[in-house]
This record gives C-alpha cells, sequence and structure tokens, in this order.
C-alpha cells in the first residue's frame, strides 16, 4: 500500500543532524522512498515553544509493520515535534 508521510523536525536541529535524521527516517521503509524537503516554514501555532519547523514529506510503498515502526520512532524521536502518516488511495 502506498503511504504519505509528514513529519516536522525542531527548527533548532543542525544540517548534518537533521540530515541523518531525515535519512533514518526514509530507511525505515523498504520500498524505495520519495523524500520531499519542504524545508523551514512557519507553524500554525506554536508547538513546544517553536514558531518554525522544518518540514519533511515522504512516499513511499510500505507494509502495516512498517507504518507502525514509523510511528513509534517518531514518537520517541525528541527532534520531531509532529508528524502524520495517512494512506494514499490509487
Amino acid at each position: 500500500m502506498k503511504y504519505e508521510a509528514m513529519y516536522i523536525v525542531r527548527p533548532t536541529l543542525e544540517e548534518a543532524p537533521r540530515q541523518a535524521l531525515i535519512q533514518e527516517m526514509s530507511d525505515l521503509f523498504s520500498q524505495e522512498t520519495e523524500v520531499n524537503e519542504w524545508g523551514m516554514r512557519d507553524l500554525a501555532y506554536e508547538i513546544e515553544k517553536h514558531k518554525r519547523g522544518y518540514y519533511v514529506v515522504m512516499q513511499s510503498d510500505a507494509s502495516p509493520a512498517e507504518v507502525d515502526e514509523f510511528e513509534r520512532i517518531s514518537r520517541i524521536r525528541e527532534d520531531i515535534i509532529r508528524f502524520m502518516i495517512v494512506k494514499i488511495d490509487e
């Protein structure tokens, strides 16, 4: 099944650790993952006292186990301040 995942990275994270985080998150999916970095954007409302965040959107074919692992890691990682994953109907 095809999924789209979006997450927001803490704006204070340096470039090298941010790129490592993006690679780690895309490696959670076994299929080829299309990663689209939207960059730093204003948030609609403050999240953990941040007014901006670094947006990343990914699309990939994924199993339910991979989706569960993405959600688990996203909750654990302090550098991810929000995330969402949805199934895409094709």
